[in-house]
């Protein structure tokens, strides 16, 4: 079994909100990864976690929780297009940043998991 497999069955353990609160990490990783220009590797890692991340739970999400689960794939995606030069451009960064810091809150609040005591 690859590492890759091996990892998917050990995300997929996890309910639903624990998966949710994963990938949510994982954007916010981004988010402080990224002040570092030295982490552009360890970012670029993130993204594609996230990306697979999102293939394996968006099945089991509400409609709406898949629906923004696929654009914040799509745009993940966008980003490692042109990775180098993204990364490289400052303000692109910030822009990335700021989104990715967005998407972790809103992927965080739909687990549920701010809710529970």
């Amino acid at each position: 079994m690859n590492n890759l497999e091996e990892r998917r069955i050990r995300y997929m353990q996890d309910g639903l909100p624990i998966r949710l609160g994963g990938l949510a990490a994982n954007l916010a990783r981004i988010v402080s990864f990224s002040r570092n220009p030295a982490n552009k590797d360890a970012v670029n890692s993130l993204i594609e976690e996230s990306k697979y991340f999102i293939e394996w739970t968006a099945p089991e999400a509400e409609l709406q929780t898949s629906a923004e689960l696929a654009e914040i794939q799509i745009n993940l995606a966008i980003w490692q297009q042109n990775w180098d030069a993204n990364w490289n451009d400052s303000m692109k960064r910030s822009e990335i940043v700021q989104q990715a810091k967005h998407y972790s809150n809103s992927i965080l609040q739909k687990s549920g998991l701010l809710d529970q005591k």
